[in-house]
């Protein structure tokens, strides 16, 4: 499998970029990695970068973009931070990788069983980590079941698992609310933003359609 070239990248519209995504994972979940060369691709892309999507994950070690979507050099921008929020930072990479380099679809990528999810269940405080999960505090909050304080916590992880959904869902209201340039380019078709999660218990991605 070679690496994306301007033209492969031009040809795609979010809809087939999405596909493309969903095929890998299918690959991943059922052990049948695509042949590629990884060393001939790193030699394709010497002279420039076509990535048709952009993944925005969390840190953990367990949820590897390229990995679980069976995607090569060049083929995918990755930005990552513990429970996939967004900041002017990673805002700008995306509005970089959307508008500049090409991609079609942005990817929200939150997975089951979420550490930062749970530190912001618990109310965990650690230096600047404090800051951080303040930002997934919204999502714990808008999530109204179970009202009993007791099961609201990381040890309920049906409710973590919930959290989590719902935070990826905020994520992406607020790149639409910070970012004019990609609510924009969404409202105009080529480019959609979309919510995923990642079961961290069988590697499937479920899509929010």
């Amino acid at each position: 499998m070679k690496a994306q070239t301007k033209e492969t990248q031009a040809a795609l519209n979010p809809d087939t970029a999405i596909a493309l995504l969903k095929e890998g994972n299918a690959r991943f979940v059922n052990n049948k990695k695509a042949d590629r060369n990884l060393l001939d691709q790193v030699n394709d892309t010497v002279s420039g970068q076509y990535p048709f999507a952009t993944i925005l994950s969390c840190i953990d070690s367990r949820v590897s973009a390229e990995l679980v979507f069976d995607q090569g050099v060049g083929d995918i921008f990755s930005a990552r931070v513990a429970g996939n929020i967004v900041n002017e930072d990673i805002l700008g990479s995306m509005e970089f990788a959307s508008k500049l380099a090409g991609t079609k679809v942005i990817v929200v990528l939150g997975h089951t069983s979420c550490g930062a999810v749970k530190g912001a269940c618990d109310g965990a405080e650690l230096g600047n980590l404090t800051i951080l999960l303040d930002k997934i505090k919204p999502a714990v909050n808008a999530t109204t079941s179970p009202e009993d304080t007791a099961l609201r916590n990381s040890k309920n992880i049906d409710f973590v698992n919930d959290v989590a959904h719902k935070n990826v869902l905020l994520t992406i209201d607020n790149i639409r609310q910070q970012s004019p340039v990609l609510k924009d380019m969404e409202d105009e078709g080529s480019i959609k933003i979309v919510g995923a999660m990642y079961d961290i218990a069988n590697g499937a991605v479920t899509f929010y359609d």
